[in-house]
């Protein structure tokens, strides 16, 4: 054995640069020891998502290697079986390398390739190492037919598509709530407002049929960051995207290893998260069964991270269309006296240390907040896609912190939509009174005459109804300048939000 324990507190492990002291039960070795003396900058590891990626990758590359007679069967089944307890989140304490480290990630792979031959020299009764005679190496199995260059990448991809999956649920939720409360209120009409401003009616419910419809976009983007981020494995290429020293079929049975490792695969084609994969949507490249795909290019999806880049775009997106939506229900609630007051938000918490009996919209701030950090972790993204702040040159080496940045907004964004419906959403009710007293207020309902008397006539009218406080409707009445029912009949508020009716 190449390491030996020293006394009760650590043990010596060996790399190629020397000996290094480590805990006498920590799992990993030298490399990773190494790496924790050198960053100590966020003091903070790397989302346990990305750890438990790697061991399913892990678990996928002694699997695949094992088919193509690359590795003994019983190594190879005890690295399958370290790497699961890994990707099932058992050694997540072992793992403490730095967020930022080497761009490439090098310092985890080494990680995990040290803590997964110490679990599969335990399970083959040769101790607590990372190198034994007769045992698993971290290099030479482990890390068999692979680079960093290529895994770290490649698990970025698994951990974010296992990150997003969760997202989808929730966007799917959120959209299923907003639609019930649009078919719900779909009776109740209240005064549209542009610039601010009085506009023309709207139904509630048409107003949260265009939320519904912002979420169902949303979900579109997380589904088409789904495809995009689980469609091109860099797995195979090693070190430069070339493959040395690994098997020209490695990588397609690694990704297929890792699809049913994942019990990745699409739903029924009648849900949304079907229709979103629909095979006519994608050209022929991207037609599978939403699994994991090799890369069509080793080189670009090791070179570049634009996959990634694009990913997070929809992230970012999926953030403005709920911010909006969130500031829409927090501008409709205001009040609830001397706001607009036309939704009454579900009180959960005191809104104030010095105001007794202030609520506040919290769970809509929540979301903009949220927002607010997926947006900047976009910036993150990009520049992290250019390999920081200069530009990447044939490997990109700021890949830690995108996926760091990454999983963040997916679950930040997951989070949210169901706090936002959970908090929200089902008890958020219409204060139909205050809609009625607005809409009946309102100067803008005079549009509706302007077909019959012109538009500077009601502009007149407008000014004359605003300046002698009355309505438009008792206005034009007093004017005599039409029938009582031609009046009643253009000035039906319902009406003028169903336009195929008049």
């Amino acid at each position: 054995m190449s390491s030996t324990k020293t006394n009760a507190a650590t043990r010596t492990e060996r790399d190629t640069m020397g000996e290094m002291q480590v805990p006498a039960d920590a799992l990993y070795g030298a490399s990773t020891a190494r790496a924790v003396e050198n960053f100590p900058i966020a003091n903070r590891p790397l989302a346990p998502a990305v750890i438990h990626a790697f061991g399913h990758l892990k678990a996928a590359c002694a699997q695949a290697n094992k088919e193509l007679g690359k590795l003994d069967t019983r190594l190879a089944d005890a690295i399958v079986a370290a790497a699961a307890e890994v990707a099932q989140g058992k050694h997540d304490q072992h793992f403490p390398v730095d967020i930022y480290q080497t761009g490439s990630g090098t310092s985890t792979n080494m990680n995990a390739n040290e803590v997964i031959a110490s679990l599969a020299n335990e399970k083959l009764g040769l101790g607590l190492t990372t190198k034994a005679d007769g045992g698993v190496h971290p290099n030479d199995h482990v890390n068999m037919g692979q680079s960093s260059n290529d895994t770290f990448p490649t698990a970025m991809c698994i951990a974010a598509t296992m990150a997003i999956g969760p997202l989808l649920e929730a966007l799917d939720r959120l959209e299923d709530e907003l639609a019930q409360k649009a078919e719900e209120w779909d009776g109740i009409v209240k005064i549209g407002r542009t610039h601010l401003m009085d506009a023309t009616p709207i139904r509630v419910g048409q107003v949260f049929s265009g939320y519904a419809s912002q979420v169902a976009g949303a979900f579109e983007q997380a589904a088409t960051a789904h495809m995009v981020v689980r469609s091109n494995l860099p797995i195979g290429g090693t070190a430069v995207g070339t493959g040395i020293n690994t098997h020209p079929e490695f990588a397609g049975r690694v990704a297929a290893a890792l699809t049913e490792r994942l019990e990745l695969g699409l739903p029924e084609a009648d849900d949304n998260f079907g229709e979103e994969y629909d095979e006519d949507d994608f050209d022929e490249s991207y037609v599978d069964d939403g699994g994991f795909l090799e890369a069509a290019d080793h080189a670009e999806a090791q070179a570049a991270k634009d996959d990634f880049v694009e990913a997070h775009a929809c992230l970012k997106t999926i953030a403005v269309s709920l911010s909006k939506i969130a500031n829409d229900i927090r501008w409709l609630g205001s009040g609830p006296r001397s706001g607009i007051g036309e939704l009454i938000l579900p009180a959960i918490q005191p809104g104030s240390s010095i105001m007794p009996g202030k609520v506040n919209p919290v769970i809509c701030e929540s979301m903009m907040q949220v927002a607010c950090r997926v947006i900047g972790n976009d910036a993150t993204v990009t520049m992290a896609g250019m390999g920081g702040i200069g530009s990447i040159f044939e490997l990109n080496v700021a890949m830690p912190v995108m996926i760091e940045a990454f999983l963040e907004s997916a679950s930040l964004l997951t989070n949210v939509s169901n706090v936002f419906v959970d908090k929200l959403l089902v008890d958020l009710e219409v204060n139909e009174p205050r809609c009625a007293e607005l809409l009946d207020a309102s100067l803008m309902t005079i549009t509706a005459l302007a077909p019959e008397i012109g538009y500077e006539k009601c502009a007149a009218l407008a000014k004359q109804a605003h300046k002698e406080n009355k309505t438009i409707k008792q206005l034009v009445g007093e004017l005599g300048l039409m029938a009582p029912e031609r009046l009643a009949e253009l000035m039906d508020y319902e009406s003028m939000t169903r336009p195929e009716a008049g």
